[in-house]
């Protein structure tokens, strides 16, 4: 079974190869990359997958960076920042990881085996940059790129157009709106209550004919509680939204 305690195996090395569309000239760097301390600390060797996991969060941060600007030439500095933010999140690269069963090849330590690591997000992050810090010291960034492109860019960019968590409601409700219906929201200030040091702020969203209400203590924290409103409304969102 590959991912015990024993090592993996020559069969399973080149599986996962398979799924990587990459083949490494040090075999031993990507056996490193799936080394989890507890399973390290177990056999008690100091080699695990950390530093590599510390390379390959930098590797995929500048990918990751350079393909955005590619793709959105036109949004500020701090718009892409939001948005890189969200694509290196343990929630995005764990779900990639899960794409290609990363897991499924995971040395792990006893306790780590028996709590279902190899199911857990955090170490899936980890795991899947630590490859990424291999197969850039295999190789060279441009092809560690390469690899991340024909393998991993497309699933990346179809999460991202699924994401809320990324965006604020109001620039995603501008994106629906004018996709889907060719107009921009409306904003419009209803009433303030309350004294002047602790007032609270109602403001009407308008799109076409539907109408929504936000309330806040500020009037961008009402109108983001409008927009958020606005794209329930629409059907865009559910109430798992609050809970972000």
């Amino acid at each position: 079974m590959p991912g015990t305690e024993k090592g993996l195996g020559e069969a399973e090395i080149v599986e996962l190869e398979r799924k990587l569309g990459y083949s490494f000239k040090d075999k031993g760097l990507l056996k490193r990359a799936l080394i989890h301390r507890s399973f390290a600390f177990e056999k008690e060797t100091g080699e695990n997958y950390e530093v590599l996991e510390f390379l390959g969060d930098a590797v995929i941060g500048l990918i990751v960076s350079e393909e955005l600007i590619n793709k959105y030439p036109d949004k500020s500095e701090g718009e892409l920042s939001q948005i890189r933010a969200y694509l290196v999140s343990e929630t995005v690269l764990s779900e990639l990881a899960r794409d290609i069963d990363l897991g499924k090849y995971l040395l792990l330590g006893r306790g780590e085996r028996k709590t279902g690591g190899r199911e857990k997000s955090s170490i899936l992050c980890d795991v899947f940059e630590s490859v990424f810090g291999a197969i850039y010291l295999d190789s060279n960034f441009e092809t560690a790129k390469e690899v991340f492109k024909k393998n991993f860019l497309k699933r990346m960019w179809d999460i991202l157009d699924r994401a809320v968590t990324y965006k604020d409601f109001k620039s995603f409700l501008q994106e629906v709106t004018q996709k889907e219906y060719k107009v921009i929201p409306d904003y419009i200030l209803i009433k303030s209550e309350g004294p002047e040091h602790d007032k609270t702020f109602f403001v009407e969203c308008r799109v076409k004919e539907i109408k929504t209400v936000g309330v806040g203590k500020s009037k961008k924290g009402a109108e983001q509680e409008a927009a958020k409103e606005m794209l329930k409304a629409l059907g865009v969102i559910d109430d798992t939204a609050d809970k972000r």
